[in-house]
């Protein structure tokens, strides 16, 4: 948006306003779509699986009894990389979600700043006059 000719005040705030309320709308929208995310993950094998939600927690393990066959430090290391493949997962998920709130929220306009206000008001002594 441009700067408003001094008649249009009152309009161009409202479009401001509402604007930044759509922007504020989406951004709420788009954390409670990251709350909804779920990463996924799976060892090689089938044996281990994980679920992650957007802002990190596990969700979900899974451990196929035949995974007890590798042995604790193995299977420590497997459901090591299969959390964390999960945590991943939804931490792109979500990044995905935040990066399109946020080209959203950079349509608004910069507020207008001490020069505007300075202008208009330089603007009224001038048509006092």
């Amino acid at each position: 948006m441009r700067s408003p000719a001094p008649e249009d005040d009152a309009e161009y705030l409202a479009r401001y306003h509402a604007q930044a309320q759509r922007i504020m709308h989406g951004l709420r929208a788009a954390q409670a779509a990251i709350r909804q995310v779920e990463g996924l993950a799976r060892s090689g094998d089938g044996l281990v699986e994980a679920a992650a939600g957007g802002e990190g927690d596990l969700t979900r393990l899974r451990i196929d009894p035949r995974a007890l066959r590798l042995g604790k430090t193995a299977l420590g290391r497997e459901v090591a990389a299969v959390l964390r493949a999960a945590q991943d997962d939804a931490a792109r998920k979500a990044q995905e979600i935040a990066e399109k709130a946020e080209s959203g929220a950079e349509a608004l306009a910069a507020p207008l700043d001490e020069t505007f206000v300075r202008q208009r008001v330089e603007q009224a002594v001038r048509d006092l006059l």
